[in-house]
This record gives structure tokens, sequence and C-alpha cells, in this order.
């Protein structure tokens, strides 16, 4: 306890644990060691395209020791002290900002919260200005918006982080928050099979680019005309061929179903697409996910859906039964986005192995 008290007023965090090395030492195995050598400080966090296994496995395990030491142990680590972050909104969000807003202030920093009435990217001042203004103003930068195009274009020109907290393309924050869910609740995520049922959406992309890094196997069902982006399908090809695992394409979500330990779906109508409503519900006729659903899938299946939920996605008997996860997946927003805003900006090394991942 006394090392731990140590390491909560200690910045950065790596010069508490050099000073005690027998303690850090003991019981880490060579993945923790492998894993210990990854740095993540100073890059940006478009897209999970761009992190190796490696590098999720890592953010993964900073996220799930800041969670134990300060939910569990009750520890202050005050890790962002004297940092901040620019939270910049084009969408509004209650697990987005309340995960980051919260999060920021745990780690003893200071967020501020901008929405379109306060900042006009592109409009009033351009992105390359507001990135080179805000790079002077604070630390850390998540953007929340309707192209990523505009996240690109922010990464360019800013000389701080940037995070893509939703995009059109991508949604990364979401799917370390999932990952580390099914890592809980299973123990290892290694073998597991993910099966998407629903709209080829941002969120199903980031699943694409980082399943099969962790070497889960995923099965999507999409309607057609539905499917995901050409491109992300090609990469996502790639890298369960390179990793090993399976990934299935279909129309059919029973047979996304099968086999599965975890069915998973979002919304079927994103902010922007409300005029397409109800040609939605009618093409997704057969998608909602339930019991039956479940039936094909494998003894021990959980349900993840990233919220807000329509009763047409999945009925109550699912969304509310204790296979579902969502309410702990919505709280490891908090734990996710906190483990990687520390992994951006400092040499943050966790207590607990990582021998889970």
């Amino acid at each position: 306890m006394m090392l731990w008290k140590l390491r909560s007023v200690c910045s950065p965090a790596r010069k508490c644990m050099k000073s005690f090395p027998f303690q850090w030492g003991r019981g880490i195995s060579s993945g923790t060691a492998l894993l210990g050598s990854v740095s993540l400080k100073g890059r940006s966090c478009l897209t999970l395209k761009d992190f190796s296994s490696e590098e999720i496995k890592r953010l993964l395990w900073v996220s799930g020791d800041l969670k134990r030491l300060i939910k569990q142990e009750k520890q202050y680590l005050p890790l962002l002290q004297g940092k901040s972050i620019a939270m910049i909104f084009e969408k509004r969000s209650t697990r987005t900002r309340m995960s980051t807003e919260t999060g920021m202030a745990l780690l003893g920093g200071h967020p501020c919260f901008l929405t379109s009435q306060d900042i006009h990217l592109g409009v009033n001042e351009s992105c390359t200005d507001t990135a080179r203004v805000l790079s002077g103003l604070c630390d850390l930068v998540l953007a929340r918006v309707y192209s990523h195009s505009t996240l690109e274009e922010l990464h360019r020109e800013a000389s701080i982080p940037i995070i893509n907290g939703l995009s059109d393309l991508y949604h990364p924050i979401q799917i370390l928050a999932d990952f580390l869910t099914l890592q809980e609740h299973y123990g290892s995520l290694s073998g597991l099979t993910v099966s998407w049922i629903g709209d080829g959406n941002n969120v199903l992309h980031s699943f694409m680019m980082a399943a099969a890094k962790l070497g889960v196997h995923l099965r999507v069902a999409t309607p057609k005309g539905y499917e995901p982006d050409r491109s992300v399908i090609q990469e996502a090809k790639n890298l369960s061929k390179q990793h090993g695992t399976q990934l299935v394409l279909t129309s059919d979500p029973m047979e996304a179903a099968h086999g599965s330990n975890v069915l998973v779906t979002d919304t079927w109508i994103s902010m922007g697409q409300e005029e397409e409503k109800k040609k939605r519900l009618r093409d997704f006729q057969g998608y909602q996910i339930t019991m039956k659903t479940g039936s094909v899938a494998e003894p021990n299946w959980t349900f993840l859906h990233c919220l807000p939920r329509k009763p047409e996605e999945v009925d109550d008997q699912v969304f509310y039964s204790t296979r579902s996860l969502v309410f702990n997946e919505a709280e490891n927003r908090k734990w996710t986005i906190m483990g990687l805003m520390v992994s951006l900006l400092t040499d943050y090394y966790p207590q607990i192995p990582s021998s889970k991942f």
C-alpha cells in the first residue's frame, strides 16, 4: 500500500516505478515486459487501423489498471494534473461527454467543452487555424465530428494529440470500451467470436480494424445496401489473414449469430439519417436481436450495444437480461478514455500484470 500511495503523487508514474524495481518486477510475465516497452506518448488516435496488436493491448492494460486502482482501491492518481483537453462536439453525446469530462477530472486535469455554438470548424475559423490555436492552449483535443476528413486536418495541423470522439468512418473509443468489457467478462479476448447484426457503420468499421489484432473472430450481418465501406472490408480481410482469425460477411442475421460468444448491434438510424428512417426500418426488418437470435449462439453468449438503444434493434428480454453487458460497457467508456488520455500524454506504467491480455 505504501508503494501505491507514493505512486499516486509522483509524476510521471514511471519515476516512482524506478524507485521500487523489485516490487514492480515480481510476477511480471514476458507478455507484460513486451507491452511495457510500448509507448504511445505523443500519438493521436483517429482510427485503430493505425495501432498494432501490442498497442491496443497496452491501451486496454492501462485502462484496466486505472479502473482497479481508482474504482476498487479508491486511490487518487493525478496523472494529468496541469493538463487540459479541448472537447469539440459537432454531434451531441451523453457517454462521450460524461466519460471524458469525469475521467479528465478524476486524473486531475481540466476538460473544456466546446459545442457548435462555441466553435464553428471551417466556418468562422478554418480547421487549420483552430488546430494551431488549440495546440497553444491545451494538451489534447477530442473531436466528435461529422466528417472524418475534419479529424485528419486537425491532426495534420496540430502539434498535440487528437482523439477521434466519433466520425462518419470510425468510432475507436467505443471499441476500446467494448473490448475491455469483454476482457473483464470472459477473462480473455483471444478466440472469442463477435457477431455484428445491423448497419455497416462507423462502430462496425472500428471493430473490423481491431478484432483480428486481438485474436477475435468477427461475423457480420448487414442488409444488402448497408454493407461496411469497401476499403474497410479489404483491410479487415488482410488483418484476418495476417492474424489467423475468421471474418464472415453475410446478410443473414442467424448465420452471423451461429456459434457466437457476443451479439452486438447499434442504432439503425444515426444522427443525420433521420430522413431515411422509414426506409431503414423497412430494410432492417428481421435484424432485431432476440432470444431466438441467441438460440444459435454459444451457451455463454452476451450482448453489447453502444447506446442509445431503440426497441426495434434489440428487444427488452435481451437488453435487460443478465446476458446484457451494456451498462458495464457504458461505464467502461470512462475507464478506456482515461487509459487513452494517460497513454497519449504520459509514460504511465501499469501496476497489474498484463497476463490477461
